[in-house]
Parts: C-alpha cells; structure tokens; sequence
C-alpha cells in the first residue's frame, strides 16, 4: 500500500512512521486528501507492527494553519459538517492509536492546526514558535478538540481566554501551561525529534499502549475506576515478555532490549 499523497508525506524510518503535513505554500491548511492521507498512515502504523512511534510535523515555515481561510464562506453547511466529522475520525484515531504520537511543532501551529498537536501524546517544539486560536476572529467556534483539550490542559479560564481572544502564545507560555513537552533551536528540530522517537522507540510497547490509554481516560473517570484497570493491567503486564526482559535487565544492570510483547 502506497502511503501518503500530494498534500502529505509519509516516510518509515524503522520503528518510526513520519508523516509530514505538505502544504507550504498554504501553511499546511488541512485538505480533505491531507486528512485521509493521515488516517491512513495512521491506520499503517496500527497494523504494522514494525512501526513503534508515529510523527507528525509540518512542511515550510509552520506546522500548520488549520482550516484553510480563502476557502470558508464557499462551503455547502453539509459539506463543512461531513468535512469536520472526517476530522473528528481522525483525532480518534489518534487518540485510539495504541502506540505513541509525537507532534513537532515549528512556527505556527493555528486553530485546528493546534487541535492537531494537542491530540497527540507528546509535542516538541521550535524556539520562537507560537500557539493560536483563532476561530473567534472569523466568528467561529474550536473543531477538532480543542475545547476538549484546553479543559483538560490547562483548565476552564485559561482555556476561555485563548479561545476568546484568538490571540497567539509563545513556545514559552505554552511550556509553563503544560501543553509543550520540549523545545529545541530550529535548525535542530528534526534530528532531536526523531532521537526522541527512537528513544521511544524502544520502551515496552504494549505497557506504553496501556499507559496511554489509562491516562486518556483519567479525566472522565473516578479513582476506584482507574485503580481497578491498573490492577487488571498490571496483571496482564506481569505475563509480558517486555516484563521478564526488564527484569532481566535489571539484575544484570544492563539497558533492557524490549520487543513490544
């Protein structure tokens, strides 16, 4: 299966799945082809088990726009509601994707753009780059999660106030609040992102898969919901491959060599 098309670009490199959002020239404005070119690669990265980590960057000066601004206004109400529910599939998946997904955010990441990231696992970031919400300035409200997302990050107020104003963030703030895990000069973005994947590469796959999925589902759950699936998880961890491996390693005061099972 050829993966990737004309506005993204899809490369494995080992464990590693990067696919890079291709649309310069438009500041990576999603497209339809873009966003099922994703789903796609995503869905790549879920059945080939070679695969350990996906990321997800963007061509040009940014990351991304989000929604592209010369083409609202034209569009039909049911092809802007079917347009955003192929969007909502494909933050799901990011989300169901039981393996790690790192954005690496460079200049912008704007509107759904920044929905984008947010779904992800894990963002690393340029220096100087900038978060945006900017829907209220073209009177419109957040799609692709970011109401979602923003409550959970940083709370209700502060979420608000970003999606208020519309009003761009620092690669700093953004750092403070929570929502950027590392930055990095621009010049060397992309080798420390893709050193990072590989670290990540070679964690415990399926206990990494678990961890995210419990982590995911903290917010909408009590303790004795969330201390009950650790148990249960727990249990099926013990019996892993990866577990006798780590403890292996441990005695022999050695780096496990981890194999995903």
């Amino acid at each position: 299966m050829k993966l990737g098309n004309d506005h993204l670009t899809v490369d494995v490199k080992g464990p590693v799945l990067s696919c890079v959002l291709n649309r310069p020239d438009a500041l990576n404005a999603f497209s339809n082809q873009m966003i099922t070119g994703l789903q796609e690669a995503l869905e790549e990265a879920e059945r080939n088990d070679e695969v350990k980590v996906v990321i997800l960057s963007g061509a040009g000066r940014s990351f991304s726009a989000g929604g592209d601004v010369k083409t609202m206004g034209t569009a039909s109400a049911e092809h802007l509601y079917n347009h955003i529910g192929v969007l909502n599939q494909l933050i799901l998946k990011i989300k169901d994707l039981a393996k790690p997904v790192v954005a690496v955010v460079h200049g912008y990441a704007a509107g759904a753009g920044f929905n984008l990231a947010l779904a992800c696992d894990q963002i690393l970031a340029a220096e100087k780059s900038k978060f945006v919400l900017s829907f209220a300035q073209v009177g419109l409200v957040s799609d692709g999660g970011g109401h979602y997302f923003l409550s959970k990050l940083i709370g209700p107020y502060r979420a608000k106030e970003l999606l208020f104003h519309g009003e761009p963030i620092p690669v700093e703030t953004a750092v403070e609040w929570g929502m950027v895990n590392r930055v990095f000069p621009l010049g060397e973005l992309e080798e420390e992102a893709m050193n990072y994947a590989l670290r990540l590469s070679k964690g415990p796959g399926r206990a990494m898969g678990m961890m995210k999925k419990i982590v995911d589902q903290a917010d909408k759950s009590d303790l004795a919901t969330i201390l009950e699936q650790e148990r249960i998880t727990q249990t099926m961890m013990a019996a892993t491959e990866d577990h006798k491996e780590g403890v292996q390693a441990f005695k022999e005061k050695r780096r496990p060599n981890f194999i995903g099972n």
